[in-house]
């Protein structure tokens, strides 16, 4: 006898959809979670912030009320310069720093870029170093440390005010301009300010008679004289040579002598060249002497 099946409910399948399937290997993705967690949130608010601002209009209110703030504050006298004090300067150094700090008076301490203040004052070639600050009174104190000239450059581009240091002061039209300042000329002369000074500072005792000093070669130094005297100076060491011509200056009064150059580039051969005059006379004085001894 064969058994009878038993009727009951058909078994269900186990095994997923094809839709529930693709769901479930799309959400095991790292990137469509965050997308899920994050993003969806995200622009759901964005859309209603941006629906409640479009409603009630609150952009044009925040933007109101930043404004309100500010000239609340713009307008309050303990933020206002009504002054800029720019100490320890001359004049018209002064007054070219305060064209180039482009401030306009009366202005808000909160409204002034101080770092591009200083950026600008700095860039003056008169001004090696600035420091710029509000200080109390209103008063915007802008510190500069000048660059003083201390020679007189005379280049292709025309006489230039040099500091200590070969950096370019200012320009200037004419010699007469500053005529307490040493004159020294010659390419590459703006290099060697520091050896220029310390042979004028030797050169003391004639001073008086120097002319300028002329860079020959960008090498070495020319000493130029009045009554068209020139002392040429060797490439090496000539602080030493300078200190020889003016013992020789002190003991024997060498250089009111008709001497039209001193030529120490050699320091083994120093040689000295007439003057016109001189050599004539000396050629006259020879002429002399051999008649008489014929």
């Amino acid at each position: 006898m064969l058994p009878v099946a038993r009727q009951g409910p058909a078994r269900r399948d186990p095994a997923p959809s094809r839709l529930r399937y693709r769901l479930t290997r799309l959400w095991l993705r790292p990137w469509f979670r965050r997308v899920t967690h994050f993003g969806v949130p995200l622009v759901a608010v964005t859309l209603a912030v941006w629906t409640l601002a479009a409603e009630f209009d609150l952009r044009a209110r925040a933007v109101r009320a930043v404004t309100d703030l500010r000239e609340a504050v713009i307008d309050r006298p303990q933020f206002l310069i009504t002054e800029i004090a720019i100490p320890d300067v001359s004049a018209d150094l002064a007054e070219a720093i305060r064209e180039a700090s482009f401030v306009t008076l009366p202005v808000n301490s909160l409204e002034v870029d101080v770092a591009a203040v200083r950026a600008r004052v700095e860039a003056l070639a008169a001004v090696e170093r600035a420091r710029v600050r509000a200080v109390a009174g209103g008063v915007l104190e802008i510190r500069a440390i000048e660059r003083i000239p201390v020679v007189i450059w005379r280049s292709a581009e025309g006489l230039q005010l040099l500091d200590q240091s070969g950096v370019r002061v200012a320009e200037v039209d004419s010699r007469l301009r500053r005529p307490d300042l040493p004159l020294i000329l010659g390419m590459g002369a703006d290099a060697h300010v520091p050896e220029a000074l310390a042979l004028l500072d030797d050169a003391g005792p004639i001073a008086a008679r120097i002319r300028g000093l002329v860079r020959v070669g960008m090498r070495r130094w020319d000493i130029v004289l009045d009554r068209d005297q020139t002392i040429r100076l060797p490439e090496a060491e000539p602080l030493a040579a300078v200190r020889r011509i003016m013992a020789l200056e002190a003991a024997e009064e060498l250089l009111a002598r008709d001497l039209s150059i001193v030529d120490l580039r050699d320091p083994a051969r120093p040689m000295l060249r007439l003057t016109g005059h001189a050599q004539a006379e000396l050629i006259r004085l020879k002429a002399m002497m051999m008649g008489e001894d014929a």
